[in-house]
């Protein structure tokens, strides 16, 4: 049985003694070595006052069951359930089944590194602090607010969806109430605990998980002729997989698709915000890792060639979820209604963890000292209310927005969005290969790691490669090239940010030191 979270939440995850490698030429190489990690609180914050005065220590809730379905939780949302069928139409069956095991791939090959990152520093809103160790301040500034734009936006798109879908059921009934009521339901579960929020999470993923076994066995059933469907005199099998060719659109959907398809799986980086609130992260986190490709693979993969074996492909997804075109056809009597409470629960799940991360980062930030630190308070539960008000705040103005300048500001948001979760998997490739090399360079060697990533370091620069080229070669897809656009504007108007912010601190820095030259007594206590 597990123990109580205040067992193992007696310090942040961030005062937890991170390996001393060199990331600093002024200092000696016993000075490393010997003297201890310094929490983020026991630092003097920017205005010079006393961090100590803050509590922001997070608890160490999450048990290795938590991690697991967070990670799926993160992934499987509306896109497979009621999107997966217009993705089939563009790239067809078997373009549709190699897009997403490319994707897989990328998304593990990414998530090896990560590993080895988590379980060394496992901290809170681990990319930024990440990026800002082995990369820079400024960029560790720019992945954090990539991420935190990531699931507001996502936030905002998943509380109306939760209205409309109730409208199935209620189709009297206002969208905004069941917006509203969705709002307070997530709030509420990670205002209480994260061990609440992590119970939530896990039933969420659960209904999603078990949804999609039962569609894969009973499609299975259909296609081997062993339960009768719609349409066919005997068993469908795999033909409708090949029966316009293997690429019936060509080769460049497929590509398209791929770059979709990574932003599907986006979520599955959820294991490294959750690192530093689980318990016992050098077996949970490595655990989460090496389950999280076959799982994909059951889930997506299965299910993509479950519907397209049974469904062709040219009438897959118009105006259908193709779940709910297979289970009618198969004469599963209330498909539409069950399909309809598993995509609510899906986006219960993706709001629920789209609030979480949101708010780690926020506490992140503040934590580290990006944005006022008062953002890391935590009450006696451990949870960061000001941050989990912020993170709200935040998605309540991307559902504003996509109500009023859905065709302007809602645009641009989604655009970013879509394309800021690639950029943070390049930071972490890249994190990764600094951190191994500056660890070997200060005098230790990879079998002192915990964690190791596999095949270092072919598996780390082919995760950098690959998801950079995911990123630039967008410019090949005209439908996307604005998001490309977009995402490059905002990364240098991050940078511009972040540097004006620390212009302006090395200004009253140098204002307070002229006041208190001009004012001796002022410092004489």
């Amino acid at each position: 049985m597990s123990q109580p979270d205040t067992d193992t939440a007696a310090q942040s995850p961030s005062s937890q003694q991170e390996p001393q490698i060199q990331t600093d030429g002024r200092r000696s190489h016993s000075e490393q070595m010997n003297q201890p990690a310094q929490t983020s609180q026991s630092e003097s914050s920017h205005d010079g006052k006393d961090e100590h005065a803050l509590h922001t220590n997070l608890k160490r809730g999450m048990e290795s069951r938590h991690l697991q379905m967070i990670s799926l939780g993160g992934v499987i949302g509306t896109g497979l359930f009621l999107s997966s069928g217009y993705t089939i139409q563009q790239a067809g069956p078997i373009g549709t089944i190699l897009a997403y095991s490319i994707g897989a791939l990328i998304v593990y090959l990414v998530m090896l590194t990560l590993g080895e990152l988590s379980v060394a520093m496992p901290v809170t809103g681990s990319f930024h602090v990440y990026a800002e160790k082995f990369i820079g301040p400024g960029t560790g500034f720019v992945i954090a607010i990539q991420y935190w734009l990531t699931w507001t936006v996502a936030l905002g798109s998943e509380f109306t969806a939760a209205g409309l879908l109730m409208q199935r059921w209620f189709p009297d009934s206002p969208t905004w109430v069941w917006s509203a009521a969705c709002i307070i339901l997530i709030f509420t579960l990670n205002a209480l605990s994260v061990r609440l929020f992590a119970e939530a999470e896990f039933w969420f993923a659960s209904i999603k998980v078990f949804a999609i076994c039962a569609f894969i066995v009973i499609g299975l059933l259909a296609i081997f002729g062993v339960i009768p469907i719609a349409g066919y005199q005997h068993a469908p099998m795999f033909g409708n997989l090949v029966k316009d060719g293997i690429f019936p659109n060509g080769f460049m959907p497929v590509f398209a698709t791929i770059l979709t398809v990574n932003f599907a799986f986006s979520g599955t980086e959820l294991i490294g915000v959750t690192a530093g609130e689980t318990r016992d992260p050098e077996t949970t986190v490595p655990k989460a890792i090496h389950t999280t490709l076959w799982r994909l693979v059951l889930f997506f993969i299965g299910s993509i060639t479950v519907m397209c074996a049974l469904i062709p492909w040219r009438k897959a997804g118009v105006g259908e979820s193709p779940f709910v075109l297979v289970f009618n056809n198969i004469g599963i009597p209330y498909a539409g209604d069950i399909m309809n409470f598993v995509v609510l629960t899906a986006v219960l799940s993706a709001s629920n963890s789209g609030l979480y991360a949101s708010t780690r980062m926020v506490w992140s930030m503040g934590n580290e000292g990006m944005i006022p630190r008062w953002f890391a308070k935590t009450n006696r539960r451990g949870v960061p209310m000001l941050a989990l008000c912020a993170a709200m705040a935040g998605g309540l103005l991307a559902l504003l927005s996509s109500v009023i300048a859905a065709s302007t500001v809602y645009l641009v948001l989604v655009a970013l969005s879509g394309l800021s979760a690639v950029v943070v998997w390049i930071a972490i490739a890249y994190c990764q290969i600094v951190f191994r090399r500056r660890w070997l360079e200060s005098g230790h060697s990879a079998d002192e790691l915990k964690y190791r990533t596999p095949g270092y370091p072919y598996v780390s620069w082919a995760a950098f490669i690959l998801c950079t080229a995911s990123f630039v070669l967008v410019i090949f897809d005209v439908e996307q090239r604005f998001a490309l656009v977009a995402e490059l504007v905002f990364i240098v108007a991050c940078y511009g940010i972040y540097f004006l912010q620390q212009w302006w601190r090395k200004r009253r820095k140098a204002s307070d030191s002229e006041d208190d030259l001009s004012m001796p007594w002022a410092n004489q206590h």
